[in-house]
């Protein structure tokens, strides 16, 4: 069995936009995606770490445990052996509380891998192979939270390249969610169901088409 974590935001969390309502494992994306593999025949088992509010390596200076880098060693020495990590984060980098700019939330996410990858797993355990999704670009954001991203549209401009830039650099593998989703028009920053499912079965393909599990 391969073991896949996801380790996401509220994004993959699952929110249901403008509330604080969460959808079933088997309507957001990461349960759509161990389904679709299962059903492939591959046999996965997809754990999820996400976490609403999770920033790449900022604190968020109104709620404790956002800071992403900070534990996630941990996680990984938790849940190994893991064949893959699914990185989806960034979306919080750009909430009012920082003026961060693509290429440093990027930058984010580079520090993430090298913690993943040195992560202190079991002798003989094997280091996971990563996937850097390129989270969706927030459009007007509006509603219950829309206020915490004020700005953000001009801030996260260009995150999609700047992430492809660092998975180049890197050698992780590379997927831009913005090709095949869109965010909600209801908040402008999560999916609706509809989309979750459609993210769902790109990644799986994306990873099936790859090689990348057994």
């Amino acid at each position: 069995m391969d073991n896949i974590l996801v380790y996401s935001d509220s994004v993959s969390w699952g929110i249901i936009p403008d509330t604080r309502q969460r959808m079933t494992f088997a309507q957001r994306w990461p349960g759509v995606m161990e389904f679709h593999l299962n059903e492939n025949k591959h046999n996965v088992r997809v754990i999820e770490n996400c976490l609403n509010g999770r920033k790449t390596v900022w604190d968020d200076p109104f709620r404790e445990g956002r800071r992403g880098v900070e534990g996630l060693a941990q996680v990984i020495e938790m849940h190994s052996p893991l064949h893959c990590v699914i990185l989806m984060l960034g979306t919080n980098d750009f909430q009012d509380t920082h003026d961060n700019k693509a290429s440093m939330s990027a930058q984010g996410v580079a520090k993430l891998v090298s913690v993943i990858r040195s992560a202190p797993i079991e002798p003989g355990m094997p280091v996971p192979k990563v996937l850097i999704v390129a989270p969706l670009t927030i459009n007007n954001p509006c509603g219950i939270i829309g206020y915490k991203f004020a700005g953000a549209k001009k801030r996260c401009e260009g995150f999609p390249q700047e992430l492809e830039k660092v998975s180049n650099d890197l050698g992780t593998l590379f997927l831009d969610a913005n090709r095949w989703v869109k965010v909600s028009e209801r908040d402008g920053i999560h999916l609706d169901e509809d989309q979750h499912s459609v993210l769902g079965k790109v990644i799986a393909d994306f990873l099936s088409d790859n090689k990348v599990l057994h």
